[in-house]
């Protein structure tokens, strides 16, 4: 059985790569199709200077786009002029707020006693007005189970071709980034392990050759996962990675790419891609 990792809808920027790691190294985590709960997909998480107005202000509109596009499954809203109005007054709609001190515990730096230490902004919002403003967007709140995704991505840079996988330690990086994805976008996945890969004669070069058919069963053997695929290639041109993402969802196929990103927003893309999709908001591929 294929190594299940599973995460939820808070974007926790603030969990350490070891812990992730850690999580990720354990033997299997399953998980009985719990979906987000409510107060979740109405909050975000980002990074501030300092617990000052301005910045929090601007902290404020970050995360109300972030839950915008978590509780909608709509990625496009990432960037939309129409976001504008309501982010410069996010703090309207905000119910709650906290701090963390991401230097918690350590000492002062030498010339930090003239500028502010970084701390990570949780915010949570009212329901019923970010229900209106994704109303008044056209959209409406994705509050349905959402499908678990099984993720396979083929990694190519230069000599370097493998898949990420649960277990796999090359894919340390990829696992933490594709972690941080799925929670900002409030998705549940599960990467394949070295050894079910073996086993189905799983290659990254034969990846792309496979259908989301043919690979689902490795890692949701009773076929309750949708299936994402995609390749990520290394550019020197455009120092960034050109990137291919597919999937398969009600006898409809999908595919989208891009260029010239890093990993970590090609696996943004990627299961931002799958979340629209899944929840009804249309075609990544044509959307623009």
């Amino acid at each position: 059985m294929a190594a299940l990792l599973e995460t939820m809808c808070n974007p926790t920027a603030a969990l350490a790569r070891g812990a992730v790691r850690a999580l990720l190294a354990a033997a299997l985590i399953c998980c009985g199709g719990a979906i987000a709960a409510d107060d979740d997909l109405y909050r975000a998480q980002t990074v501030v200077t300092g617990q000052g107005e301005p910045n929090r202000v601007i902290g404020f509109g970050a995360c109300l786009e972030d839950v915008l596009i978590k509780l909608s499954g709509q990625p496009m809203l990432a960037g939309d002029r129409r976001l504008a109005g309501y982010k410069s007054r996010a703090t309207e709609f905000v119910s709650s707020f906290d701090y963390h001190d991401q230097y918690a515990g350590k000492p002062h730096h030498d010339e930090q006693g003239t500028r502010d230490r970084p701390y990570d902004l949780t915010v949570a919002f009212d329901q019923a007005k970010v229900d209106g403003i994704l109303a008044r967007l056209g959209l409406r709140p994705w509050r349905a189970q959402r499908p678990t995704i099984g993720v396979f991505v083929e990694m190519l840079h230069g000599p370097k071709d493998y898949i990420v996988t649960s277990d796999g330690t090359q894919s340390d990086l990829q696992r933490d980034a594709l972690a941080a994805a799925a929670g900002k976008r409030g998705m549940r996945y599960v990467l394949p392990d070295t050894a079910a890969l073996a086993r189905a004669g799983v290659t990254a070069a034969g990846l792309l050759k496979m259908t989301p058919a043919q690979l689902g069963p490795i890692v949701a053997p009773q076929g309750d996962a949708a299936t994402l695929v995609g390749q990520l290639v290394w550019d020197d041109n455009d120092l960034g990675w050109a990137t291919q993402w597919r999937m398969a969802w009600r006898g409809k196929d999908y595919k989208w790419q891009f260029r010239g990103v890093t990993f970590d927003e090609a696996f943004r893309r990627g299961i931002g891609g799958a979340a629209q999709v899944l929840s009804g908001n249309g075609d990544p591929g044509r959307s623009k």
